[in-house]
């Protein structure tokens, strides 16, 4: 690095986290709306995961469940779409187009060729007629408001169509075009998922017609997407942009250009803030503590995270397939993993070989306290189980 670059620590990017993840009780948030506009986007592959992570920021807990479904579901404040890395996100509805022109086309037009593919080698109708099919089930969605698969087939019985998927293969199985389309229009941005079947839990997700965006410019779109993110989580590395993006590195080194982002030192090499953001940072006056779920945006929102998770914790607290668990976070840290019992009690465990100290105890133990109080008779499991979490739940 040349003369005048600013290295930022560890201790400040655990403070800039504490302040813009909402997450020390001074800086927790108002509203579920408030919570998305600062992260940027709530992982929702898991349904829950976007409450818990919604509750562990609010200033009111005890408000999460009313006032997360009303933003999600009334106000349509927030939307439930693909985005990064191709999964699903919560997004604040401004940002909507955003995602989109940034993150959804490539993949979009991809799946699309997919689906025709699969069902030309299956035998099955055309483009032409698919065509006709979707038309016909975004006519009827719109006049149902929201609705199922199986319900929109009510209306548009070619939904129920099967095509035989990968034959002769290990994985050959038989897809339904319902399923394949919805999907498919959900990348593209044309559909959302709306209110599941059952409780806040539940992923049986009914469908509704997105709200209308713009279409944008690919590059503006990114540029401003990573505009957003790195204002939350700068700084970054490239190797940090490129994996919560999922795009081409050359795709993010022009992003970075078009913001005009400011290199600093970090002790991984060389990272990256927006302009105005080099100088330092204050951390919270108290120390504070941190129940976050599963798939949480502060426990995935870098692909390098040394800094705040111990190498030496991530086999108990991540799955095989890279997705973190619930964590106990103080002061900055992973300290240790949680769940929840099938008698509704929530259990954790500290992980560092040294423990924890009286003080991280005694402020865990009354964070146990205020998510046990708004989950109530809740029960929550994860959608993907990790090692430790899996041992305590029992």
């Amino acid at each position: 690095m040349g003369d005048g670059v600013r290295f930022i620590g560890a201790a400040e990017r655990r403070a800039r986290l504490a302040l813009r993840h909402r997450l020390a009780p001074g800086a927790r948030a108002g509203s579920p709306e408030e919570v998305a506009d600062s992260l940027v986007a709530l992982h929702g592959t898991d349904p829950a995961t976007v409450y818990l992570a919604v509750g562990a920021r609010l200033a009111d807990a005890a408000t999460t469940v009313p006032e997360t479904e009303r933003a999600l579901y009334a106000d349509r404040s927030l939307v439930r779409m693909h985005g990064m890395r191709h999964t699903v996100f919560v997004f604040p509805t401004d940002l909507t187009a955003v995602v989109h022109a940034s993150t959804g086309l490539t993949v979009a037009a991809r799946e699309r060729a997919a689906l025709l593919k699969d069902m030309a080698k299956a035998g099955a109708p055309d483009a032409a007629w698919l065509k006709e099919v979707e038309e016909s089930a975004l006519a009827a969605l719109a006049r149902r408001g929201q609705a199922t698969a199986a319900e929109l087939a009510q209306d548009e019985p070619r939904l129920r169509e099967q095509f035989a998927y990968a034959a002769g293969k290990s994985y050959e199985g038989v897809h339904t075009v319902s399923t394949r389309l919805l999907r498919v229009l959900g990348v593209e941005g044309r559909v959302v998922r709306g209110r599941p079947l059952g409780s806040w839990t539940s992923s049986q997700f009914r469908w509704a017609v997105a709200p209308p965006h713009p279409e944008l410019d690919v590059a503006e779109a990114q540029a401003a997407l990573l505009g957003r993110w790195l204002t939350v989580c700068g700084p970054a590395t490239e190797d940090d942009l490129k994996w919560w993006t999922g795009w081409k590195v050359t795709d993010v080194r022009r992003a970075l250009t078009a913001i005009g982002a400011r290199s600093v030192a970090l002790d991984e090499g060389t990272g990256y803030v927006v302009d105005g953001d080099v100088g330092p940072v204050a951390g919270p006056a108290q120390p504070w503590v941190a129940l976050l779920p599963g798939l949480d945006p502060a426990a995935m929102g870098w692909r390098e995270r040394d800094w705040y998770l111990a190498p030496e914790l991530r086999p108990q607290l991540f799955d095989g397939s890279g997705n973190v668990g619930p964590t106990v976070w103080w002061n900055g840290r992973v300290v240790g993993g949680w769940a929840q019992r099938r008698d509704g009690e929530i259990v954790w465990r500290a992980l560092l070989p040294s423990g924890v100290g009286r003080e991280a105890q005694s402020a865990i133990g009354a964070e146990v306290q205020r998510l046990q109080g708004w989950l109530g008779s809740t029960r929550v499991t994860p959608r993907f189980r990790t090692p430790v979490e899996k041992e305590l739940a029992g």
